[in-house]
Parts: C-alpha cells; sequence; structure tokens
C-alpha cells in the first residue's frame, strides 16, 4: 500500500478508549497517532495499549488546535455523524491521510470539521464507540488501498491467489 495515515481524537478523556484506538492504529500500520486538547487523564492509556504503539509510532498531543501540525501534504479527514458527511463505502480515500474522531459523548468541535477536507461517515444507526469507529476507518482503508482483488461474486466464492505486489505490507 503506498502512501500513510495518521488517526487521533478531539478531547478524549477515556483513558482505555484512546489505548484501544492506539493498538489498534499500531495494528494497522499507522504513521503516527494524535490527540487534540485531550484530558490528562489520558496518559494512563499506556495501561490498555498492550501492543506498547508509542514504541512504534510517534504520538503527538496537541494542547489545542491551533496547535496541530500535519505533514505537507497530509489530507485531513473528520469522522462524524453529519447530514453532508459522505458514507465511509463510498469514500475515496487520500494516499495521504489523517483521520480524526470525536470525543466520547460528542461530536468533533465546529472550528476541527471546518478545518477537515473531508468529512466520512459509517452508516450506523447511532454513534459508536471511538476505538471501533477508527478500527472501522482504518479497516476500510486498509482494503480500499491496500491491493486487495475485488470479492467473489457468489457467497464464499472461489480461492482467488493474490500476487506478492497485491499482498498487504507488514
Amino acid at each position: 500500500m503506498r502512501g500513510y495515515f495518521g488517526i487521533g481524537a478531539e478531547e478524549m478523556s477515556k483513558p482505555m478508549n484512546l489505548g484501544a484506538l492506539m493498538r489498534t492504529a499500531h495494528a494497522f500500520g499507522s504513521s503516527f497517532f494524535f490527540t487534540i486538547n485531550a484530558h490528562p487523564k489520558v496518559r494512563e492509556a499506556y495501561n490498555s495499549d498492550t501492543s506498547r504503539s508509542f514504541e512504534h509510532m510517534p504520538y503527538y498531543a496537541w494542547d489545542s488546535l491551533d496547535a496541530m501540525r500535519l505533514p505537507r501534504g497530509c489530507t485531513l479527514v473528520g469522522v462524524e455523524l453529519t447530514d453532508d458527511a459522505i458514507e465511509l463505502p463510498r469514500f475515496q480515500h487520500p494516499s495521504a491521510a489523517a483521520y480524526v474522531l470525536g470525543r466520547e459523548r460528542g461530536s468533533l468541535s465546529p472550528e476541527l470539521l471546518s478545518r477537515c477536507k473531508h468529512v466520512v461517515r459509517i452508516p450506523t444507526k447511532f454513534c459508536l464507540n471511538v476505538g471501533l469507529a477508527g478500527a472501522l476507518v482504518m479497516y476500510d482503508r486498509l482494503l480500499a488501498l491496500g491491493g486487495y482483488p475485488a470479492r467473489p461474486i457468489m457467497p464464499g466464492g472461489p480461492k482467488l491467489e493474490m500476487t506478492e505486489e497485491q499482498k498487504p505490507k507488514r
């Protein structure tokens, strides 16, 4: 898979949610992780991050939206249940992206939404846990950009062998 991505959240307050999201980001090959205006107690997130992702990818803890600095050419993508958001299965992921999720029990701030080039939504009836939402976004990115062949037409379908170029790099 070409390109890179980072993932983070605005105003996280639950350390275990943050730890789970960090672990999942590490598992999916995230290049970096970030928080914006996170509650100080999220430092305890390392207790639930059993993969010790902080040893494998940078973690940027920005105190405010103004302090956020993404790499040049990195597209900010908000993940939020808004009426005008693109449904995730219909979204073409940028090759260089930073996905940002909202806090628990809330939404992305209007200021952050205005900075997002794209806003996507997971087509569910209601909000999901931030860790699960992040996992779904990263999985969708992997399916879309990971070089997987088209799915078979029939349930179960034939087993198609992937070429070395199609196999995900780990």
